[in-house]
């Protein structure tokens, strides 16, 4: 007998923990890194799409 889902919740939580003056953590590089990453894979598929 199959189940059936008809409501799903997600919850999360975001906090800002970071102390002040602490934007030069080594943690910040990598997490720039990872954005500059997405974005440049973001480009090239909305490149791909504008090319068909």
């Amino acid at each position: 007998m199959p189940i059936e889902i008809r409501e799903l919740i997600i919850r999360a939580t975001v906090s800002d923990d970071t102390a002040p003056g602490a934007g030069d953590a080594p943690g910040a590089s990598a997490g720039e890194d990872v954005i500059a990453a997405c974005v440049e894979q973001v480009m090239e598929i909305i490149a791909q799409k504008e090319e068909r």
